[in-house]
């Protein structure tokens, strides 16, 4: 049975992306709501639909079995006393058997095969986009703690909030029981919150200054998710020849694709779409 599950902005904007993923009509489907949008609160928060789309599979009707006819008992024949014949000689593989084996051999040492070999080797490697930089000074007052803080209390949410600064980058580490809220769906309210932080930070500087919100080591699982995510689709590609497109990403995640295929063999990335239904599509270089 084929099935697509979607994100969009409403339920039947993911449903028109899973048909169009299927290949499928309206009327060929069965459709299951999985999550619901939600507004958010001033757009913090907000969740996009998720739907479930399964092919609808017409059920073949049995074939009515035929009868089997009954045989009449047969008298048992009388076992004749054959000598037993000599054990077969050892055959020697003849020099035709040889080849082909070696020709076999050759065809499971492909390009395709090292290609994708690398691939793996590869998903160890963790390219740390956002990970904390090293030299930061702990720092009790600051306009990112000010502004989260009282941004968190407004909301009834109970975290506390740790900064660091460096010359050119804020970090920024929530801990807490509401984490989890500030996170958000695929980290969108962690995302909204560090780009309001970092309007706040950088509101009347001359030099731009990075700031870079966490929470309880998200970022750096999340970069570990999209990059299994993206070795074992480049995998499949790499295998079957045919591109694949991911779910529609932000600009970061996307970035989290790109670094860890870059050096790929055989594979190249690209973004397609417009935001906020810009995605990665993993393709064979040409």
């Amino acid at each position: 049975m084929k099935y697509s599950e979607k994100w969009g902005d409403s339920i039947e904007a993911a449903v028109e992306l899973a048909l169009q993923d299927l290949k499928l009509t309206r009327d060929q489907v069965n459709v299951t709501v999985l999550e619901e949008p939600s507004k958010g609160f001033f757009g913090i928060g907000s969740k996009l639909a998720k739907v479930r789309v399964e092919e609808i599979v017409k059920e073949k009707k049995a074939e009515p079995k035929v009868a089997e006819k009954k045989e009449s008992p047969k008298k048992e024949a009388v076992k004749e006393t054959k000598p037993e014949p000599k054990q077969a000689e050892k055959q020697v593989p003849s020099q035709e058997n040889v080849q082909k084996k070696k020709k076999n051999k050759k065809k499971k040492d492909r390009p395709e095969q090292k290609n994708r070999q690398e691939a793996v080797k590869l998903e160890v490697k963790h390219v740390n986009i956002s990970s904390k930089p090293e030299g930061l000074v702990h720092a009790d007052e600051h306009p990112a703690k000010e502004f989260l803080e009282k941004t968190f209390r407004e909301m009834g949410i109970e975290v506390s909030v740790e900064v660091s600064v460096g010359s050119d980058c804020v970090y920024v580490d929530v801990e807490g029981k509401d984490t989890g809220t500030v996170i958000g769906k695929r980290g969108q309210t962690l995302d909204a919150l560090q780009y309001l932080t970092s309007l706040v930070v950088n509101k009347g500087e001359d030099e731009y200054v990075r700031v870079i919100l966490d929470a309880e080591g998200y970022r750096a699982k999340r970069e570990a998710t999209l990059e299994n995510l993206a070795f074992r689709i480049a995998e499949k590609v790499l295998k079957s020849g045919k591109s694949a497109r991911l779910e529609p990403m932000n600009p970061y995640e996307r970035k989290v694709i790109h670094t860890a295929l870059h050096s790929v063999n055989g594979i190249t990335t690209r973004s397609e779409g417009d935001e906020p239904y810009r995605r990665v599509v993993i393709e064979l270089k040409k």
